[in-house]
């Protein structure tokens, strides 16, 4: 494995600036740990996705726990003036959707696992609009990454980040940071133990369908002690936000789960 990625000054720096930053709109609870021989990668960290703040709180877990991971974004970032030019410096990865550059994304973060990066990736490629907030069917990127690279997959479950900004984001963001800085909801973040993703058999094809239901099985379960007293419907509801039942996991795979088939509320 050639360990030629070094985590740039600016990275450092914004990574220890969210330790101050995120306190000033929630209160964050951090638990699990990254194994201490995979802090500097190659690994692949994969996470649930339930608010546009996510990759801010995560940074600042990240921080905490002691890994510097290179997140994969949308495209848009990386063209926006100041934003832009961060993501860059900082070494992130971009992700082109809906064109032909998308095609890219994954094997050059295979690439950057392969140099010993930290890769930080939403497998369900967008914030999940599950009915009940639990994670959605993912995409198989994450999988393919860690057969390309043979890093190995670390879940990440948040949980209450949703209370801190809506959906509906970046509209009315300042009354969204007002209300968050007035509250300061309690957000968990959990890190979980290693996916096992030996065993798999078919296609290649098939293998990264069967280790993505792996990896999305153990976030589900990284993320049910976080919500243990709310297994259904969450307190908090975003009203913003829509719900879809069109990637609805199936409800065996996260026992806690209500009948998908029954509306909230029912």
């Amino acid at each position: 494995m050639d360990a030629s990625w070094r985590v740039p000054v600016l990275w450092r720096v914004l990574l220890r600036f969210s330790r101050v930053l995120v306190p000033l709109i929630c209160r964050l609870r951090v638990s699990g740990q990254v194994p201490s021989e995979l802090r500097r990668g190659p690994l692949l960290l994969a996470a649930n996705h339930v608010s546009p703040v996510d990759p801010i709180i995560m940074t600042a877990a990240c921080s905490i726990a002691g890994v510097a991971p290179r997140f994969m974004a949308t495209g848009g970032l990386f063209d926006a003036p100041i934003a832009g030019w961060a993501m860059r410096a900082s070494g992130h990865l971009r992700v082109d959707r809906h064109t032909a550059q998308v095609a890219e994304a994954l094997p050059n973060a295979a690439a950057a696992l392969r140099a010993g990066s930290v890769v930080l990736v939403y497998p369900e490629g967008r914030i999940g609009l599950d009915p009940w907030m639990w994670p959605e069917r993912g995409k198989t990127g994450v999988a393919r990454m860690a057969a390309l690279s043979g890093a190995p997959v670390v879940p990440v479950a948040q949980w209450g980040s949703h209370a801190v900004m809506p959906y509906t984001a970046p509209k009315d963001v300042v009354r969204a940071v007002l209300r968050a800085m007035r509250h300061r909801p309690v957000v968990l973040v959990r890190f979980g133990e290693p996916v096992d993703l030996s065993g798999l058999t078919g296609s290649p094809g098939a293998q990264a369908m069967r280790a993505t239901d792996r990896i999305m099985h153990a976030i589900a379960d990284t993320l049910v002690p976080l919500r243990a007293d709310e297994p259904e419907l969450p307190r908090f509801v975003d009203q913003t936000r829509p719900v879809e039942m069109a990637r609805v996991r199936r409800r065996t795979e996260v026992s806690p789960r209500p009948d998908p088939h029954r509306a909230p509320g029912q």
